[in-house]
């Protein structure tokens, strides 16, 4: 056994612009969103998706243990945590390499944004302590909320915060010029079951967001931490 398997396929909400042809939307949203109690916005970081569990690191596929090299830094130091895990598996957000996004106030490379154990996805309370315990960030929180109770007005305030540039100043990479977030993910503040996955998760995604090269791994950068002066350099 390597992993529980992959990351689900997070829907859109009908309102997200970023669709591709192969992206999945949930035009039932409302209704789903209804059910409960308590949510959670968190900015959608342009990274890769990474696993941790004690068989190793993943990218997306699951299919075997990455070897890439923009997650050399992050095996090593699974190797450090590997025997704590359990059957605990992080999921985070690599941003050790730059994607459609240069963010110009990193303060880390690697963002934690969800926690499964054993069919269950914990809720962020539990993520967040199981992130700080392995001495990782989480993905910025936007607001915690319960309920909505209007849909035009949910949609407009998800709209508004999606205008900002979200918490690391990011910079689109073809135009230089300044970007706003990559998007929001919506989620169950609780946990759930994996297999209710489509009905507790959500995310607004801009437009235009997929603009690099298939091929940018060829030529990847490593995103510089703002301590390092946050500028464009080479890998």
């Amino acid at each position: 056994m390597t992993s529980q398997g992959k990351y689900g396929r997070t829907y859109h909400y009908p309102f997200s612009p970023g669709t591709t042809s192969d992206d999945r939307i949930n035009h039932g949203y409302w209704q789903d969103v209804q059910h409960i109690p308590t949510l959670v916005h968190t900015e959608k970081l342009d990274g890769e998706n990474n696993c941790l569990n004690k068989y190793g690191v993943f990218a997306r596929s699951h299919a075997a243990p990455t070897t890439s090299p923009w997650t050399s830094t992050l095996r090593t130091y699974w190797q450090l945590i590997k025997r704590e895990l359990g059957d605990l598996e992080i999921f985070l957000e690599n941003l050790y390499a730059v994607h459609s996004l240069h963010y110009t106030k990193l303060d880390h490379h690697f963002y934690v944004f969800a926690v499964r154990e054993n069919g269950l996805w914990l809720s962020w309370e539990e993520t967040k302590f199981y992130a700080a315990m392995l001495d990782l960030p989480t993905v910025p929180e936007i607001s915690i909320f319960p309920t909505p109770l209007q849909q035009t007005h949910f949609e407009s305030e998800v709209l508004q915060i999606v205008q900002g540039p979200g918490a690391f100043a990011p910079v689109d990479t073809i135009s230089l010029q300044p970007s706003t977030m990559e998007g929001i993910v919506t989620r169950n503040a609780a946990a759930y079951s994996v297999d209710a996955f489509a009905q507790n998760v959500f995310k607004y995604v801009r437009k235009g967001h997929v603009k690099t090269d298939e091929h940018w791994t060829r030529n990847w950068k490593r995103a510089p931490l703002q301590n390092e002066g946050g500028a464009i350099c080479g890998n």
